[in-house]
């Protein structure tokens, strides 16, 4: 049994298919007309390619490796026809998200090493930040895993308030010390609960905005070296929420975010809201920093995790190269 049968039901590719919609619609659409009339990939049609990734924020640098390596195939192969560009596209997309550390997990499943498993979750407000915390913490739950969740954005109006409904909807245990309170004194002291009462997993929320980025870049500091106090070693996990629909304006929060602190994973979501699901490509590309969930709905089930195979599948569609000797099945 492959992969993407295993550990994706119909449910979940539905989902997926759904929530990449737009993007793939977009992608397809200008794809036909560039294509149409040539029987063979050529200069004029790799031009076309190229717009047409750029348009969906695959991003400029990792659009122009994705371009090379085709026309690197063409000037191997010779002759190839324009009815297998998707194909190819789809098969060396799935190769560069292999070399950018992008690992396809099977599920939620919390690492046994520590415990608790500390989880710091930064991004600016407006992301889904609090959502995909909710989301996640529900996942847990379900797996019977004890969960406290830390209430460290201190700053913004409601946001206490936001990540209290999600404890109390998920069933899981919430600290916090209210608003304008120190973020880090809640991180440390979150963890200190979390190991006092033998939680699985502890995630601790953080402020998305202060009054300037050099502020909040340094609270961020400031939270992290907090929890490795209460938690030598900690925490085992940064990260990192991305709105898939400000497109190449989430690459640019990245690159502030991969300064401030040392992100090791990926949260992607509003993907079914955009016809930017591209951004994924050029995010993985450019930071090295694997994708492990992304959003597809609003649903408390469509947080997924990231499958390089199942996305590009999806984004592409179906169709198999049928030049002899690249044949790349997806079953």
């Amino acid at each position: 049994m492959s992969f993407f049968k295993k550990f994706f039901s119909k449910e979940k590719k539905e989902d997926l298919d759904k929530g990449l919609e737009k993007t793939k619609t977009g992608i397809f659409d200008k794809l036909s007309r560039a294509v149409a009339g040539k029987s063979t990939v050529d200069d004029e049609v790799l031009d076309e390619l190229e717009g047409i990734l750029i348009s969906s924020d695959v991003g400029l640098d990792t659009t122009i490796k994705i371009i090379e390596r085709i026309e690197a195939r063409v000037a191997r192969d010779k002759y190839i026809n324009t009815s297998e560009l998707n194909g190819i596209l789809r098969d060396e997309i799935v190769q560069l998200l292999s070399e950018n550390n992008t690992t396809d997990i099977e599920d939620f499943s919390v690492p046994t090493a520590n415990k608790p498993h500390i989880i710091m979750v930064v991004g600016v407000n407006g992301v889904g930040k609090t959502t995909t915390i909710g989301k996640l913490a529900h996942q847990y739950k379900k797996q019977g895993k004890n969960v406290l969740l830390g209430a460290a954005d201190t700053f913004r109006a409601a946001a206490v308030d936001q990540l209290k409904i999600w404890a109390d909807r998920v069933g899981c245990n919430f600290f916090s010390k209210g608003m304008n309170t120190d973020p880090a004194a809640v991180a440390y002291e979150a963890v200190d609960i979390g190991k006092a009462f033998g939680s699985d997993v502890v995630i601790v929320d953080t402020a998305g905005r202060l009054h300037t980025k050099v502020n909040l870049m340094n609270e961020l500091g400031k939270i992290k070296r907090s929890i490795e106090k209460a938690y030598p070693g900690a925490p085992h996990e940064v990260l990192l929420v991305l709105d898939a629909t400000t497109g190449q304006n989430a690459i640019e929060q990245a690159t502030h975010f991969t300064k401030a602190t040392d992100v090791t994973a990926l949260a992607l979501t509003k993907l079914d809201g955009t016809a930017k699901g591209g951004v994924a490509i050029g995010i993985s590309d450019q930071f090295k920093i694997p994708i492990k969930y992304i959003g597809v709905g609003e649903g408390i089930e469509q947080l997924q995790v990231f499958n390089k195979q199942a996305f590009v599948k999806s984004l592409f569609g179906d169709e198999k190269l049928t030049q002899e000797g690249h044949r790349t099945r997806y079953e």
